[in-house]
């Protein structure tokens, strides 16, 4: 089956260098037409993910018909773009295997990308490519192991035995909804844990707060239908545990330069921001609590200093853990 992957960020980089280490031809699209022309010149994503060469099966391109070719199609499209790139895209994945690779709840709609999936391509196969990975050690083929999930079973195995390479271990589970929620999750609570550590509040300060998020992150995909196991998995535990503790991850850098006051380039996409506050959002309406996602959401909008967000959340009542 041919693999494609949509979008040439530093994830969507990686994954074509992964998938293309076994000698077969990979289609990697840009939305930017001088970006792909200059990858096909120099072999190389410099903004994006510098270092590294990308292979000759790699074909680079910003015309979008070029992946109707493709059996497989990894979306590494920012989750708040996916909705639209789907829209335009459409005519051409009739009937595809479309993996979700972004990590994130659609502002707009409050939904996950399986549910956008589903709306704009009916007629396709919806899976999640999720867990705990960093591009730079995906293209230098370091260990890796995430999660994939399709409500279908039995093709969700042939998704895992078509995309797992030496270095990138993939593990099935038919729990999309656990495996969408801990991605998504996990970036609000990264970016909340860097401005713990910005702010100087130090490593107990940031445990609790991981500790704490992960709770909410289980009381809010828990209502929602997913699995304990999946949350306490790669795509929920491991992804929390890396994005929370290293400065690789752009939503812990984020929420650093908050505790930190300091600038940060708009330019780098933030899942996590516009995730909080989908949360915070979906989280109301469900009459759940769900303080530090709160805060996030709160402290991205500016609506709040920090300072005085840490009050507010060491003021709420002793209660049971």
């Amino acid at each position: 089956m041919k693999v494609g992957i949509a979008g040439a960020g530093a994830f969507g980089t990686a994954l074509a260098m992964a998938e293309a280490a076994e000698g077969r031809a990979i289609t990697l699209w840009a939305r930017d037409p001088e970006r792909a022309r200059q990858m096909r010149r120099t072999r190389q994503n410099p903004a994006r993910l510098p270092g590294v060469s990308l292979p000759e099966n790699v074909s680079v391109t910003a015309e979008i018909e070029a992946l109707g070719a493709c059996d497989i199609l990894l979306l590494a499209v920012p989750m708040q773009q996916l909705s639209a790139f789907l829209a335009a895209a459409a005519p051409l994945l009739s009937g595809k295997a479309l993996v979700a690779c972004a990590k994130g709840i659609d502002l707009a709609t409050g939904r996950g990308p399986t549910a956008i999936i589903a709306e704009h391509c009916p007629d396709a196969l919806p899976a999640v490519l999720t867990g705990p990975s960093f591009a730079a050690d995906i293209a230098r083929f370091l260990p890796t192991a995430l999660t994939l999930a399709c409500a279908d079973d039995a093709r969700g195995a042939g998704l895992q035995a078509a995309l797992a390479t030496p270095s990138l271990r993939l593990y099935r589970t038919t729990d999309v909804t656990g495996a969408e929620l801990g991605g998504a999750l996990k970036n609000v609570i990264a970016i909340a844990a860097g401005i713990v550590a910005g702010a100087g509040l130090g490593d107990s300060a940031r445990a609790a707060l991981i500790t704490r998020g992960f709770a909410e992150m289980n009381r809010l995909a828990g209502r929602l239908g997913a699995r304990p196991e999946t949350l306490s998995g790669l795509s929920g535990l491991g992804d929390l545990v890396l994005t929370c503790s290293s400065l690789q991850s752009r939503n812990y850098r984020f929420g650093h330069a908050l505790g930190a006051a300091e600038a940060f380039d708009p330019a780098i996409t933030v899942e996590g921001a516009a995730t909080a506050r989908a949360a915070a959002d979906l989280a109301r309406r469900l009459g759940l609590e769900m303080p530090i996602t709160e805060m996030v959401a709160r402290l991205v909008a500016r609506e709040i200093t920090v300072e005085k967000a840490v009050a507010a959340l060491l003021a709420r009542p002793l209660r049971e853990e």
